[in-house]
């Protein structure tokens, strides 16, 4: 049976087309509640510490903010980006099978308390009825 697709390769060819148009055509017909939710849920944590390089934000603002995050339920990695103008991001994600809502609550409540240098604000990833990242609370640590 193989012999008679390694002489005519044309043929071989047309099937697996015709096989890849089949699926791409089932595939637009699959309802999208049918997919899994597979986006792990992320939150943007930003503070902006005007006058600060990124060594600064990393030692006085980066640090305590990760030691406080290191104990959230259910939180996968986390990881931030300093930057030399004041500003640091700090990205926490969260496991797939969790509550965004739920894991920004948590998040929101291990936050330090208040410092007066910086601004803290929290952001969500899917934000109801806009594209992108939006401010949960402002707050000041």
């Amino acid at each position: 049976m193989y012999k008679f697709f390694i002489n005519r390769p044309i043929v071989a060819m047309v099937i697996s087309i015709i096989t890849v148009i089949i699926g791409l055509v089932t595939l637009l017909g699959l309802p999208i509640a049918q997919f899994p939710k597979i986006i792990p849920p992320e939150i943007f944590i930003q503070a902006n510490y005007v006058g600060a390089d990124a060594q600064t934000i990393e030692q006085s603002v980066a640090t305590p903010i990760e030691q406080q995050m290191s104990g959230v339920d259910n939180m996968n990695y986390m990881y931030s980006v300093n930057a030399n103008n004041g500003l640091m991001r700090m990205y926490v994600n969260f496991d797939v099978k969790t509550d965004a809502n739920i894991d920004h609550m948590l998040t929101q409540l291990r936050s330090p308390s208040r410092r007066r240098f910086c601004s803290l604000r929290f952001f969500h990833p899917m934000a109801p009825g806009t594209r992108g990242s939006w401010p949960i609370t402002p707050t000041s640590i």
